[in-house]
């Protein structure tokens, strides 16, 4: 955190209140040790001959050493604040890889073979994976029946999980997923940047789909080199697909022709064969971290990109002027 006063800025202003309350227990310390050599010195050569038996005793001048001892300890703690001034722009090189991340937005993603759901599960999973891609632009795209981009790719992680977070219970589309549209949508978005080698794209789902050209869009991925890693969301055994009414609340479980309640199942076959033919790999989602490692390892073994030059704010490193006023207090009470 930087914070501006008085058109200093100060990058550590919480060191300083980390390291007043060590100088006001050396002020105590040393104003109670004047005070008890004092009144030895007194009791012992009489307050009017201290001067004649002490020659080199002054109880001002011992006053003002303590004064530029504690001046001291309080310049060296603006030196830890580390004030800055002098603002310059500083041109920064971005280097990374574009992932852009899918995530099924289907009602089956509210079966609670994953607690408390899948949808959440897969969410916590993303920020995890997206706090681990620390140099790469992400995007997100939600999908089910139909595909919209939540968010563009940015390197800003923060208004990525700003998008993410707005996902919930009210987002769930009551439509059948297609995949082959969210690799459609994925493929639109990597031809606007056709100068970009890497092409990489993330889909969490629990592989329930309904796509009807699928393999024609696999082989167009293939195409422009898009390398799809597909995440399994959900567990074989699978779980009821719970309803909600528009306060949140359940109302039940989704029912089939026969009234009989629907099982969603994750469906890795579809979700392996989209990883092979494509040149990605899949990986089952999983209690730990393997998964994100797995992502992880796979996204960083594509070489790196140069993005656009970003520029920041940059102030000049000033703490020398309050360690150098730090460093001749101390000469000063030496020398006294």
């Amino acid at each position: 955190m930087i914070l501006k006063d008085f058109h200093i800025h100060w990058a550590r202003p919480d060191l300083f209140w980390a390291a007043l309350p060590y100088i006001g227990v050396a002020a105590l310390i040393l104003l109670y040790r004047l005070y008890k050599t004092n009144r030895v010195v007194t009791f012992l050569a009489g307050p009017k001959k201290i001067k004649q038996v002490l020659q080199h005793y002054s109880y001002p001048k011992m006053l003002f050493k303590i004064g530029l001892f504690l001046a001291a300890m309080f310049f060296m703690s603006i030196a830890l604040m580390r004030p800055q001034w002098n603002e310059t722009d500083r041109p920064i090189a971005q280097e990374g890889r574009d992932v852009l991340i899918a995530l099924d937005i289907s009602r089956s993603m509210l079966a609670q073979d994953l607690k408390p759901d899948r949808l959440t599960f897969a969410k916590n999973k993303i920020k995890e994976l997206v706090n681990s891609l620390k140099t790469e632009r992400v995007g997100l795209l939600l999908f089910s029946g139909s595909t919209f981009l939540q968010c563009p790719l940015t390197d800003d992680k923060s208004a990525f999980n700003l998008f993410l977070d707005a996902i919930d219970v009210e987002t769930i589309s009551s439509g059948t997923t297609a995949i082959e549209k969210a690799i459609q949508e994925a493929i639109d978005q990597f031809k606007k940047t056709p100068e970009r080698k890497n092409k990489l794209m993330v889909v969490f789902t629990d592989g329930e789909d309904f796509s009807s050209n699928l393999s024609q869009i696999k082989q167009e991925a293939a195409k422009i080199g898009l390398h799809i890693i597909t995440v399994g969301v959900g567990t074989p055994e699978g779980a009821p697909i719970p309803l909600y009414d528009r306060n949140r609340k359940q109302t039940g479980h989704q029912l089939d022709r026969n009234s009989n309640v629907v099982i969603s199942r994750m469906n890795d076959g579809i979700l392996k064969r989209l990883a092979e033919d494509t040149g990605g790999i899949f990986v089952p989602i999983t209690q730990n971290k393997d998964d994100i490692v797995k992502i992880k390892k796979f996204v960083v073994s594509f070489e790196k990109e140069h993005f656009e030059d970003k520029n920041i704010k940059q102030f000049e490193e000033q703490y020398h002027y309050p360690l150098l006023i730090s460093f001749i207090c101390l000469a000063l009470e030496w020398l006294l």
